[in-house]
């Protein structure tokens, strides 16, 4: 019988009171049996004698081109926490679009500000970056997963829309990059009402839609990665008010996604707000992982290398733009094809094609025509089967996200 992690370490070492869960190691841990498979079509066998046709039918074929497909692929980003970058004479429109038809990317990506896709109470009003990022996804047939952020530190102001920002309280936890930091109090009624509001717009929206191929977790702190480092303490009086806050916004997200799948960032409990409790929560209702820069962070490598197998898994890292100054070669292999190995070697489902905060087609573009290497031909793009996961092995509906045999 599985041990309780929560009771077992309140009433060991800790001390009775003790309240925070670390997290635990992936391997041979017990997640129970899975997301229960009910609108799949049978898969067999079917014996002669009881069926009148039981011939194979032969349905996928290896291909020499790149094969888009549902639960992984080369993920372009569009937008990321400083929006995009764009000279005077470019439209919104062309420097999207130009993103959109970089031929290796399968996916695309989007992460704004709360207050980008709800600026007023009631209903979604997304901007301009939304809009047309949608609408070139649904023409060049290519699906989108995004995060909307409570938090954001890369701009001026907040993420969060004006109308919250004048009820919730906001508690300063330092300086960093030269300028006070503050943090909503998300426990408070007001936020949690318009939080729930938001989750339930966007789910009336977009849950099973069909350009949109997953939803990021919506976490604490910046960027809504669930931490708030450098700064070593958050808004909350105490662990046990942090981790309720967060499990009860968890909550509330994983019923409203009932057919996209949510993707719950593996980061380490860092600024204690439970984390750890939200990793295990995802992965038990049948939700995805994903990381940010997975060089630096032992726990999060541990965690995507032992996950259960019916749980996808995202891989988020910048790379170089083709500049020399980018490229950080070291013993004749690039910073971002080191990158790709170590992202293989946990056998990740997506990888992003992202030139962090000068997001450019441009900059895609010129560091694979110098560096094909693990992009090119020949290797996952010819076979189909980027970071270990066999195209013709992968099947999903949208009840059970991920089934992979």
């Amino acid at each position: 019988m599985p041990i309780n992690r929560r009771e077992f370490l309140k009433a060991g070492a800790l001390g009775a009171g003790a309240a925070y869960v670390p997290s635990h190691n992936f391997d041979k841990y017990d997640f129970g049996a899975g997301p229960a498979i009910v609108d799949r079509l049978n898969q067999g066998p079917f014996p002669a004698d009881l069926y009148p046709s039981w011939n194979v039918v032969m349905g996928v074929t290896p291909s020499d081109e790149p094969v888009p497909n549902y639960g992984m692929g080369l993920i372009t980003y569009l937008c990321d926490e400083v929006e995009l970058q764009r000279s005077g004479v470019q439209s919104l429109e062309s420097v999207l679009e130009e993103l959109v038809k970089f031929p290796l990317g399968s996916k695309l990506y989007l992460r704004v500000n709360w207050k980008d896709v709800q600026p007023r109470p009631g209903r979604l009003q997304p901007n301009a970056i939304w809009k047309t990022a949608f609408a070139l996804a649904r023409q060049y047939g290519k699906s989108i997963g995004f995060r909307v952020m409570i938090s954001n530190p890369d701009i001026p102001g907040y993420a969060l829309p004006d109308f919250l920002l004048e009820k919730v309280p906001l508690v300063k936890l330092g300086e960093w990059q030269k300028r006070e930091r503050e943090e909503p109090r998300c426990d408070d009624p007001t936020f949690q009402a318009a939080f729930q509001e938001l989750i339930d717009r966007l789910t009336e929206e977009y849950d099973g839609h069909p350009d949109v191929e997953y939803v990021d977790t919506c976490m604490y702190g910046f960027w809504g990665e669930g931490h708030t480092w450098p700064l070593e303490k958050n808004p909350y009086p105490d662990y046990s008010t942090a981790e309720a806050t967060f499990v009860r916004m968890f909550e509330h997200q994983a019923a409203r996604w009932k057919r996209t799948p949510l993707v719950t960032n593996t980061q380490p409990d860092f600024s204690k707000v439970g984390n750890s409790e939200l990793v295990d929560r995802t992965i038990r209702s049948g939700g995805w992982l994903r990381t940010d820069t997975i060089f630096i962070e032992n726990e999060q490598i541990e965690a995507l290398s032992n996950r259960p197998p019916w749980t996808g898994a995202a891989i988020e890292v910048g790379m170089a733009d083709g500049s020399p100054a980018s490229l950080h070669v070291d013993e004749g292999l690039t910073y971002t094809d080191n990158v790709i190995c170590h992202a293989r070697d946990v056998g990740a489902c997506y990888f992003s094609l992202w030139n962090w905060h000068r997001i450019s087609a441009g900059g895609l573009k010129r560091y694979y025509q110098a560096y094909a290497g693990f992009f090119g031909e020949g290797d996952w793009v010819s076979r189909a089967t980027f970071l270990g996961v066999d195209l013709r092995r992968t099947r999903r509906n949208r009840t059970d996200h991920w089934v992979h045999e």
